[in-house]
């Protein structure tokens, strides 16, 4: 028998369906239109030659590595922290911190070194960090770091390269 009490059962649950359907479905990724013409351009084929599988999932399609997996995690050395697609310094190893999250983690990024953008993936808004110079998609940053910016750059490792300083440096 269909009640009032029913109608309203059954469209809920529509709604929490929907709903949920939207939340577990699989993002689907598109490429952003880019915030200013990028120094460093390839084609697809040429991605794949110069990155890893595993990198160039991440750089060019916004992927993300599992956490705890990246030996730039216990990268304490004094130095760079550049990008593995383009080369391009980054993060200094001055603003990196042991976030406990997983990935590198760092609390500024170089001047003009990254862009900031939206992301709407996975149900929620996050602001994604990519290379200024080629656009590979870094990770994100929240507002959630260490004095004195706030912020907590969080990197997938495999995105990155360290680049130790010249000895002696400081």
């Amino acid at each position: 028998m269909l009640t009032r009490r029913n109608v309203f059962y059954v469209g809920a649950a529509s709604v929490t369906a929907l709903g949920l359907g939207r939340l577990l479905s699989p993002p689907t990724v598109k490429a952003a239109t880019p915030p200013h013409p990028y120094a460093v351009t390839h084609t697809d084929a040429e991605w794949r030659k110069l990155l890893t599988p595993a990198q160039y999932e991440i750089l060019r399609e916004a992927g993300t590595e599992p956490p705890f997996s990246s030996p730039l995690l216990n990268e304490h050395r004094n130095g760079t922290f550049a990008c593995a697609g383009c080369d391009l310094a980054l993060f200094s190893s001055k603003t990196k911190f042991d976030s406990g999250t997983g990935w590198p983690s760092f609390w500024a990024a170089l001047p003009g070194a990254v862009d900031e953008t939206q992301d709407r993936s996975f149900g929620m808004e996050r602001t994604a960090v990519s290379c200024h110079r080629c656009g590979g998609h870094l990770g994100h940053v929240f507002a959630d770091g260490p004095k004195p910016t706030g912020l907590r750059y969080c990197m997938d490792g495999l995105a990155l390269k360290f680049v130790p300083a010249p000895e002696g440096s400081t």
